[in-house]
């Protein structure tokens, strides 16, 4: 009987001793030339990947690492000017994918379509020849709290999913026209987005940062302020405990949805593990851009701190394990200032302010290669929209009038719309 036994557990441990063999496949679909004249790469995947994706210069190449992965056959692929050669090896429980190219282009950085049947790995290229090294925007997912059959908190006349929409859209205003940055919504209006979905639409949309936003309730009318958290499994006061909770949502529909993962998007709870040091690096990371947040948030004249500190909180939306994640509450709609400012575009305009310049700092500190942050710039471009006055991009930046006319030498000169300026901030 010990000798069967013995036989029985080395037969367990070969079997553990075995490669695993990657749980997703990738493939080459195709190359397509676009109206806009960008090129056009899709691959095609099982499920949703984690994804690590950078440009190299002399020779100018791009690399996309997938993670748990195997290929699908030989890559095959047809050739388009800039592309010289797509090619595809295995690593382990990786595909390592690489575009070598002609000379340096503009890339937007992968993102992920899912189907019924399959994902598509989407890459845009166009050659570039103002630029002489490989470059992309930096992608800001903003993510509008709560939102259709979700209200969230409930004020006197206010709800918070239109006051998180309301913020959201004003900070996506101020990234889409400023130079190198590109944000992308998690909900550009009023419908409701499960809280598995924000933070997956996030990788899928190949986001360098997720930060969402909020704005809380209570019993007592009294209790006002802003806050900003970044997840742990445990919660660091009574206030988070209570408010990661709530943010759960109230609905029992809801709440019988949240667990549910579809087979095709990547397990971000089960990766934790898998990739421990990316997981550690994600958290570091948050909490740096969460202070910055927090200290553009504490020298706005208007907006009180409910917690002076970085909090922390099981919010499901920050569970990416490699996508430094913040979730903001902008104030209480329950307490009677914090509803009057939060009502009010101003009082909002301050909230996305501080959002923005705290973003725009931590990338001072923690600069993504192949963007224009890299050169670590003193100034950032902005594009004059319709509309717009140098007043409103003052506050906006959080600079002065005078400042803006001397930077860019506006003295007795009118602005208008697709003039760009450069701001120091």
């Amino acid at each position: 009987m010990k000798v069967n036994k013995l036989k029985f557990l080395l037969g367990i441990l070969c079997i553990f001793a075995l490669p695993i063999k990657a749980s997703n496949q990738v493939s080459f679909d195709n190359v397509s030339e676009l109206e806009s004249g960008n090129l056009k790469i899709v691959f095609n995947l099982d499920k949703v990947a984690l994804i690590n994706s950078y440009a190299l210069d002399d020779p100018s190449r791009i690399v996309i690492d997938l993670k748990n992965t195997s290929l699908n056959g030989p890559l095959k692929s047809e050739m388009f000017d800039p592309i010289k050669l797509i090619r595809a090896s295995e690593v382990g429980s990786t595909v390592r994918i690489v575009i070598d190219l002609k000379g340096s282009v503009y890339w937007k950085k992968p993102w992920q379509v899912k189907h019924k049947d399959r994902v598509d790995l989407i890459l845009e290229i166009k050659r570039d020849k103002k630029i002489s090294s490989n470059l992309r925007d930096i992608i800001v997912a903003i993510d509008a709290g709560h939102g259709g059959r979700d209200p969230g908190s409930v004020g006197k006349n206010i709800l918070e999913k239109d006051v998180t929409l309301l913020i959201a859209k004003e900070l996506e205003r101020t990234f889409k026209n400023t130079y190198g940055y590109k944000p992308v919504m998690i909900r550009s209006d009023d419908r409701y987005v499960g809280l598995n979905d924000r933070y997956q639409n996030a990788r899928k949309m190949g986001a360098d940062l997720f930060v969402s936003i909020h704005a809380d309730g209570f019993r007592l009318s009294s209790v006002k302020g802003a806050s900003v958290y970044v997840w742990s499994e445990e919660a660091s006061s009574i206030t988070a405990a209570s408010l990661s909770k709530n943010k759960l949502t109230t609905s029992p529909e809801i709440k019988s949805k949240i667990g549910k993962l579809d087979i095709r998007d990547f397990d971000e709870d089960a990766a934790r593990t898998l990739y421990q040091i990316a997981y550690e690096a994600k958290i570091d990371n948050s909490v740096i851009l969460a202070e910055k947040i927090l200290e553009q948030l504490k020298t706005d004249p208007y907006t009180k701190m409910h917690k002076p500190n970085v909090e922390f909180a099981d919010f499901r939306v920050l569970k990416s394990i490699d996508i430094p994640s913040v979730l903001i509450e902008s104030g209480f709609i329950t307490n009677p200032d914090d509803a009057k400012r939060l009502e009010g575009k101003a009082g909002r305009r301050m909230i996305a302010r501080s959002i923005f310049l705290g973003i725009h700092n931590y990338f001072k500190i923690k600069p993504k290669p192949n963007t224009f942050m890299a050169a670590l710039p003193k100034f950032v471009k902005y594009e004059i929209q319709k509309g717009d006055v140098i007043s409103e991009i003052a506050i906006r930046f959080g600079v002065t009038i005078d400042e803006i006319i001397d930077w860019n030498n506006l003295k007795n000169k009118s602005i208008y719309p697709g003039q760009v300026i450069q701001i120091a901030i």
